[in-house]
C-alpha cells in the first residue's frame, strides 16, 4: 500500500498536470484566479489558481501558510465516490452532494460563484486524476435524508 504521502504527491502532479491541459478550462480561466481548500478525509490539498492554471497546490497546509477563499470538504469516503468515473447517484455533482451527501461548502462562496463553471470543471477533472484518499474496504456510507 502506498503511503499517504506518495498518493499526495503523485496526486498533485497529475491533478496540476489534468488541469493545466485542460482545453474547457483553459478557454474560460483567463480571469480564475483564487484560491481554495479541499478537505479529503483527514488531508487538506490548497489549490492556487493563476488565469487559469494551477499554480501551486499545498498539502495539509498550516493555518497562516496562505490565505484562501472557500473550501470544499467531504469524508474520505464521499470524495472517493466523487472521484469515480461514474459515480453513484448524488456523488455526481458538488451540488448533489452537498445536498445529499456530507459534502460542505464554507468561506467566501462569492469567489466560488464568479469561479463556478471553471471549478465545476476542475471538479469533473478529479474523475481523470482520481483523488488523494486510500481505498477503503468498507462500503460507503451515504447521509440519510432528513425528517
Amino acid at each position: 500500500m502506498a503511503t499517504p504521502t506518495a498518493v499526495a504527491d503523485r496526486w498533485v502532479e497529475d491533478f496540476t498536470q489534468v488541469c493545466n491541459q485542460d482545453e474547457e478550462l483553459q478557454a474560460h480561466g483567463r480571469h480564475f484566479d483564487c484560491s481554495y481548500m479541499l478537505q479529503m478525509g483527514d488531508h487538506n490539498y490548497q489549490i492556487v489558481m493563476h488565469r487559469g492554471k494551477v499554480e501551486e497546490i499545498l498539502v495539509d497546509p498550516g493555518p497562516l501558510d496562505r490565505r484562501y477563499q472557500f473550501l470544499l470538504r467531504a469524508s474520505a469516503d464521499t470524495w472517493r465516490e466523487f472521484g469515480k468515473k461514474e459515480p453513484r447517484p448524488m456523488c455526481h455533482g458538488i451540488w448533489a452532494a452537498t445536498f445529499r451527501e456530507d459534502m460542505q461548502m464554507e468561506g467566501d462562496l462569492l469567489v466560488l460563484m464568479q469561479n463556478l463553471r471553471c471549478f465545476t470543471r476542475q471538479m469533473e477533472l478529479l474523475r481523470v486524476s482520481g483523488v488523494p484518499v486510500e481505498e477503503d474496504v468498507s462500503a460507503p456510507q451515504q447521509r440519510q435524508p432528513s425528517k
